[in-house]
């Protein structure tokens, strides 16, 4: 009888456990791309305006830096798309409040977010509000509010540069307990989007076909996972060799 190869082994059942991310103020990796959010968040409760609008692309750190002001402030956190006009005096009487997700237009109740910004202003209860998008890319037809946020006080978050990228995808490994080759980190670096919500969408896609093949994470399966997802070029992989896959 021939020896089983690769493709004649079974596969690990490979579980989809949930992993929650970490948003405590020691998990944030700080670096150019969001000094400037991070800076606003520590500054608070020394905010100029009742209102602050935290903005960036998904998966760059709105929602952990908004974790962390909640966390200090003891504020509420609600998706934009949940508010409605007859929440609002509930919403404020918590003393602070986060509104996430403002630029998603599905739900959305402008009347009922002006109301709220009003209110919260009325009685001095801070509202951190992020975005996506820059306010004024978001399609807001209510003039008032469009004003409002465009108005109050905030910072951007920029994609992450090379260092930060290599940064958070070593935090990503780490998290799920994975042991890999500095040259793994590198060579996801230079093929993936500087986008931290696309490292950990790879990562994760990593983790789980490992997982299910009984293999390490290796640059050989970085290559064929980032091909299969259209991100990887013709390189030589002999330099891994088999025994190491």
């Amino acid at each position: 009888m021939l020896p089983p190869t690769r493709d004649t082994i079974p596969r690990q059942l490979a579980f989809e456990l949930p992993l929650d991310p970490r948003y405590g103020r020691e998990d944030f990796l700080v670096s150019p791309a969001n000094e400037a959010a991070y800076a606003l968040v520590e500054s608070w409760p020394r905010w100029p305006d009742t209102v602050t609008v935290l903005t960036g692309p998904p998966g760059s750190g709105k929602s952990h830096l908004a974790s962390i002001w909640a966390s200090r402030a003891h504020a509420w956190t609600v998706s934009a798309s949940e508010i409605g006009k007859g929440q609002v005096p509930h919403l404020i009487s918590n003393g602070a409040l986060v509104v996430e997700d403002v630029d998603r237009p599905e739900g959305r109740d402008e009347a009922a977010l002006f109301h709220l910004l009003n209110l919260a202003r009325e009685r001095r209860c801070p509202v951190l509000v992020t975005s996506g998008r820059p306010v004024d890319a978001i399609g807001l037809t209510t003039p008032d509010l469009r004003s409002r946020l465009r108005l109050a006080p905030g910072a951007a978050i920029e994609p992450p540069d090379e260092a930060l990228l290599r940064a958070v995808l070593v935090k990503l490994f780490v998290d799920r307990q994975l042991v890999v080759d500095l040259r793994v980190v590198d060579a996801l670096a230079l093929r993936i989007d500087r986008s931290i919500g696309r490292a950990r969408e790879i990562v994760t896609a990593l983790d789980r076909d490992a997982l299910s093949r009984g293999r390490r994470i290796t640059k050989p399966l970085v290559l064929e996972v980032l091909a299969r997802l259209g991100l990887a070029g013709d390189e030589d992989e002999s330099e891994d060799g088999p025994g190491n896959s």
